[in-house]
């Protein structure tokens, strides 16, 4: 039986970017370029290509010019989620525009990270991954090899069965990559107030139901203006590779 791709994806674009100032005092994070492209579109056109036919973006931070941004695209099909009365964190970002998610599993994307593909599309790998009797959560991962600009340890232990607990900056661990699954049913009885996915991951861990996948290829996230040089970099080895 083929798996059955998410078609809906909540796209995370609401944060303030302080790390890249002064950059990010005239322009939100999510539309600095990368290698020509913003690094929205970069997420976008990932989504696109698995085959997601609607992206709903939360905005707060100089909202307009992601909401124009937006507007200009063909595929996937954006809807906003206005966060500008407050930033609501990541799953409360989530928990805001459930009503736009629907009531089936939904990608997840962080817009200030993005990864170049080996092979099948890493969303489409994590889809054919996802099986929901045993998930509530599948989130895709990279080894410290595959990571450009990132400093920080490691955030998760992979289990045999592809269970998670966290790594604690072990050096065996994988770090969480931007890009996951959910299963609505984890939002039930939530509100729309500031709340951390990371609460999530945690109650998926306890009960044996956060899962993880590696994925193929580079994955390139953007902390501050001196990052961007070597992503560039990163995604033109990257590309050199995979043509």
């Amino acid at each position: 039986m083929s798996a059955k791709i998410p078609s809906v994806s909540m796209v995370l674009a609401a944060g303030l970017g302080k790390r890249m100032r002064p950059i990010t005092d005239t322009i939100p994070k999510p539309l600095v370029k990368i290698a020509g492209k913003t690094l929205l579109d970069w997420g976008l056109d990932s989504l696109a290509e698995a085959g997601v036919d609607k992206a709903v973006v939360n905005v707060h931070y100089l909202p307009d010019q992601i909401v124009a941004h937006a507007a200009s695209r063909i595929a996937p099909r954006i809807a906003i989620s206005d966060e500008r009365d407050g930033l609501l964190d990541s799953a409360g970002g989530i928990v805001k525009a459930l009503p736009g998610l629907g009531a089936e599993p939904f990608y997840i994307v962080n817009a200030d990270t993005f990864w170049i593909d080996e092979g099948k599309p890493n969303l489409t790998r994590l889809a054919l991954a996802w099986d929901d009797e045993r998930m509530d959560i599948l989130i895709m991962l990279a080894a410290l090899d595959q990571a450009t600009g990132h400093f920080g340890g490691t955030d998760f232990l992979v289990a045999p069965d592809g269970r998670l607990s966290r790594a604690r900056g072990a050096p065996d661990g994988l770090i969480y990559a931007g890009a996951a699954i959910i299963h609505p049913r984890i939002f039930a009885g939530a509100t729309a107030t500031p709340a951390s996915l990371n609460r999530y991951f945690d109650e998926a861990i306890s009960a044996g139901r956060l899962h993880g996948m590696q994925m193929q290829g580079s994955w390139i996230t953007v902390g501050t203006p001196d990052a961007i040089a070597p992503a560039e970099a990163a995604v033109k080895r990257a590309l050199a590779g995979v043509q």
